[in-house]
Parts: C-alpha cells; structure tokens; sequence
C-alpha cells in the first residue's frame, strides 16, 4: 500500500477530527483559519484519498457490560496455515472478537475478545474459537485494567 502525500493543513484537520469526534467542518474552520467549505474540500479529498476511513462512535464497554477483556495468541496447525483464510473469515464473524492480527512469531494471530465476564469468555472459547479447524494451541491472557487505549494516530 502506498502512503499518499498530506500536507500541514490537513494534519490538523486529521488531529483535530481524532481528538475531537463529532467536530464539524465550521468548527475545524475557524480552529485552523479556513472557510467551512475549504475544510469540508479537504475532508472530502481526505475520504477519496482512503485517509478517513471512518468515524467511529466511542462506547464505554464496561458501562453497557462487557467488563472483561481477553487477549488470545493463537497458533494454527501446519496444515491449518494453509486456511489461514478460512480462519480469518470465521474470526470476522464473532463480534466478540474486536481485532485480529495476523503475527510474526511464534504464533500466527492475536485476538482481542471482549466479554460480559469470564464465565462468557469460557463459553466463547470452548464453543467457537477452539472449534475453528486448525488450531493448534490457545494462550489467553485477561486484561486486568487498561493504562491506555487511543485510537488517535500520531499525526
């Protein structure tokens, strides 16, 4: 994938739309000194471009319920590998699974689950995760507390 060239202006476009969700093209405007329109051309050209992905509304997950947090490393088989589409398609379909990162290492993914406790997590493992073919080996690991969670990038 190629990086595509941003200037100043649309840096802090990008900063102020991570810091601040739900700002709107007027406010960016007159923060950084250009018309609602310039803005609104730039964010636009930032969509096209494949920059701005989306913009995701931040939900407190232990506040609706899903107090805990699990980080699975997980490891095919050898022949598993050879699915490692049929894993990842499978993955996608939970949604209790957050992220999938396919790893260098060794193991090949790691997951990170949110459930309503641990006892949801055990019924998720033992009845869909541990079920996908190909699956060599498990590691789970709770998160006991967050320090730090940021979807803002470093601009």
């Amino acid at each position: 994938m190629q990086s595509v060239h941003i200037d100043s202006v649309d840096r802090k476009i990008l900063h102020l739309l991570q810091s601040e969700p739900g700002i709107n093209a007027a406010a960016i405007g007159e923060r950084i000194g250009l018309s609602q329109s310039a803005v609104w051309r730039r964010m636009q050209g930032l969509r096209d471009e494949g920059i701005i992905r989306e913009q995701p509304v931040k939900i407190d997950r232990e506040k609706i319920g899903l107090n805990t947090m699990v980080f699975a490393h997980v490891k095919l088989t050898s022949h598993g590998r050879s699915n490692l589409a049929a894993f990842a398609e499978s993955v996608r379909s939970y949604p209790q699974v957050l992220d999938c990162y396919v790893l260098l290492g060794n193991v090949d993914f790691l997951l990170r689950i949110v459930t309503e406790d641990i006892k949801a997590y055990e019924q998720f493992f033992f009845e869909k995760l541990s079920q996908l073919p190909g699956i060599q080996e498990i590691n789970s690991s709770i998160a006991l507390s967050e320090i730090k969670h940021s979807t803002v990038l470093p601009i």
